[in-house]
């Protein structure tokens, strides 16, 4: 019974770091059309920063906030810079603009700092297990990471539904026509849009760097995973991806405990009769 219990605790702790990274990812695509191939190599860098910041200062909390800037900076330079330029090319150019990118970012991590696996110790303050009922006990990190992403859903929802900059992004989603009908600044809410889901994508990165180790490439099967996120939950739905990304984390974990045969199979079957049955997301509005 606690082995269970400790694999359902993984499985929502692994679907909301998923969430992290398809929220980001199914607005860029909702509100951009722009597939960003390269979100997994975010993923990847806010990792690596979470070991830089770590292994420099010996304090592995201030990784986080740095994640979130870095994010933020970063990703609103890549969206004016690139990104804006491809956004009403084809998808076949924005694929290969990306892949380009993920090109660049394996060589520029290898040169900065090695192809080598790398450990982030967990914080020496979570560094212990939580009892949890009767005999079994889980990591007090892990149950951080819980209620971090957690607390990170709750504003994203917040911001989204409850603000007029919110209301801005819903339309852009929907359609992005009516963003220039409303009036609304348009490269604005790219560039917010864009700036948001990376940093989304590092925080997640930084946070999953003490889970396991840090290594090239490490962000590429979270992609995978968040791109099936996207396709069940619904483009451009928040909502969506957080069920969507719970229910896909859920099933791996657990598939790749008790059935690790057919783990893949069942994620992948979910959504090919998503596909067939609602090809526009389960709660896309369409």
């Amino acid at each position: 019974m606690g082995g269970f219990l400790a694999q359902i605790l993984n499985g929502l702790q692994y679907g909301l770091l998923l969430f992290l990274i398809s929220s980001g990812l199914t607005l860029i695509f909702g509100v951009m059309g722009v597939i960003n191939l390269a979100h997994g190599s975010l993923f990847m860098i806010g990792a690596y920063l979470a070991y830089v910041v770590a292994g420099l200062t010996g304090q592995f909390w201030l990784a986080l906030p740095a994640a979130v800037v870095g994010g933020l900076v970063f990703g609103a330079v890549l969206e004016r810079g690139l990104f804006r330029k491809f956004r009403q090319r084809e998808h076949l150019d924005q694929v290969l603009l990306t892949f380009a990118l993920i090109l660049l970012f394996e060589e520029a991590r290898a040169a900065l700092i090695d192809n080598q696996f790398h450990a982030v110790p967990v914080p020496p303050a979570l560094d212990f297990s939580v009892p949890v009922i009767g005999g079994f006990a889980y990591s007090a990190y892990r149950l951080a990471v819980l209620a971090i992403c957690l607390a990170v859903a709750g504003g994203m929802v917040a911001f989204v539904e409850r603000t007029r900059i919110g209301a801005s992004i819903r339309a852009a989603a929907e359609n992005s026509e009516m963003v220039d009908l409303l009036g609304l600044d348009a490269r604005l809410i790219h560039t917010l849009v864009f700036a948001s889901g990376t940093a989304l994508a590092m925080l997640a990165g930084a946070l999953a760097a003490p889970l396991q180790s840090v290594y090239p490439g490490m962000g590429d099967g979270f992609l995978i995973l968040s791109f099936i996120v996207v396709v069940i939950g619904g483009l451009g739905s928040i909502a969506g991806a957080f069920w969507a990304a719970l229910l896909v984390g859920m099933i791996d974990t657990l598939g790749k405990v008790y059935l690790p045969e057919m783990a893949g199979i069942a994620v992948c079957g979910m959504m090919a009769l998503v596909l067939l049955w609602r090809p526009s997301g389960l709660f896309s509005r369409g």
